[in-house]
């Protein structure tokens, strides 16, 4: 392993410690949420999970802005999210591997 690589992984690992968001921890919780819907989808159809994710996601990010962010301008945070969450289903879509 190189030098470098060693490194960055320390500065990682120390970030996580800190429980700051890296990279990979943003992928390893996302992934936590792929693995919850894919169990679900055991027993319920994708076409009605996936409606009951997006109303969770839209719940929590209502809590966070309104509880931890203290946003004053909803709608200019509506916009913003929009914005993030079209970029992401875009990216998704556009995935051959998917």
């Amino acid at each position: 392993m190189e030098e470098t690589e060693k490194a960055n992984r320390k500065q990682r690992r120390a970030a996580e410690a800190k429980g700051e968001m890296t990279n990979d921890r943003f992928m390893k919780i996302a992934d936590k949420f792929i693995d919850v819907a894919n169990r679900e989808n055991q027993t319920i159809p994708a076409i009605d999970l996936h409606m009951a994710f997006l109303y969770g996601a839209a719940r929590y990010n209502a809590h966070v802005a309104k509880n931890v962010l203290n946003v004053d301008n909803h709608e200019k945070y509506v916009t913003e999210m929009l914005k993030q969450y079209q970029e992401m289903l875009r990216n998704h879509l556009a995935d051959p591997n998917l």
